[in-house]
């Protein structure tokens, strides 16, 4: 038995979930990656899949050895890239996601610089606000802002940002300028209901605690953005979204001084993938921006 052969097939169909599924990624016969995985638990002692006609889960004992085994080949991987000189230059197609304000803002310039640096290198940039699967979506790097999930996916963190209270200025004319949680009773909110925006207001709580009242709930973050700057209400976003309608004046933020932890920016990415130039350069350029001045 390749031991290593068949490592890769394990790892593969409990990515997939089926044999068939490992067998096309893998370019090989079903029956192969069935003789392999079965060689493997005979090798081991252990079953590493429960089967059934319908699904193919892993074990405990395979839940186990999965994250061990994607490490192992991960490494594997990088040091062949770097033994044979694929780490010189960044070339091929490079996937990123990142959630759509920060990605208009921060990553589409980055990534202009890597294109017009590397020719051999294409970008997919998949800007979205929910947390993207990576290998099933066939992901390379994605960029994750909160915490993270335990997972067998590598992180680089390279920042934080800030939650800010915000309101139009005519709207902060006619109601007032809270000075603190506690004057926000009988103010209007504008609460996002999307994966991460507008919507938690860590500082001040649910608002039946404040008096405030939810006026405007809404599922998009630009559309909050938009409500806000028509006076609606007050809403609650992340620096990074607001930061040019703050610098333009069309929002004012409020409440500055109330302590609020910061939010973790992290680089996401899968181990197998850590050796690829493409992501390398990618990570650098991310760090750099994060260096010259953050996330706004």
């Amino acid at each position: 038995m390749d031991r290593l052969s068949a490592y890769g097939m394990f790892v593969q169909v409990a990515r997939s979930g089926s044999f068939t599924g490992a067998a096309r990624q893998l370019g090989q016969p079903p029956q192969a990656i069935t003789r392999g995985i079965a060689a493997l638990e005979a090798h081991l002692g252990v079953r590493l899949f429960q089967r059934s006609t319908r699904a193919v889960s892993l074990t405990t004992e395979g839940a186990g050895l999965l994250p061990r085994i994607e490490r192992l080949l991960g490494d594997l991987a990088e040091s062949e890239r770097a033994a044979t000189g694929m780490l010189a230059e960044p070339r091929g197609e490079l996937a990123i996601t990142a959630p759509v304000a920060f990605g208009q803002l921060h990553v589409v310039p980055v990534v202009g610089e890597l294109l017009a640096l590397h020719p051999e290198l294409d970008v997919r940039l998949m800007l979205i606000d929910r947390n993207v699967r990576l290998i099933e979506e066939g992901i390379d790097l994605a960029v994750r802002i909160g915490a993270l999930e335990d997972s067998t996916l590598r992180a680089r963190r390279i920042g934080t940002v800030r939650e800010v209270i915000v309101a139009s200025p005519a709207y902060l004319a006619r109601q007032g300028v809270p000075g603190s949680p506690a004057d926000l009773a009988g103010h209007d909110l504008i609460a996002s209901t999307g994966p991460r925006g507008a919507g938690e207001w860590r500082m001040i709580g649910p608002s039946g605690q404040t008096g405030a009242r939810r006026r405007l709930r809404v599922n998009s973050v630009a559309a909050a953005i938009e409500a806000a700057e028509a006076g609606v209400g007050l809403a609650n976003f992340l620096s990074y979204q607001v930061a040019n309608a703050l610098a333009a004046g069309r929002l004012v933020e409020v409440l500055r001084t109330e302590p609020i932890e910061p939010i973790p920016v992290n680089l996401v990415f899968d181990p197998a993938r850590a050796a690829s130039a493409g992501t390398r350069a990618f990570i650098e350029a991310m760090v750099r921006r994060a260096a010259r001045g953050g996330w706004g």
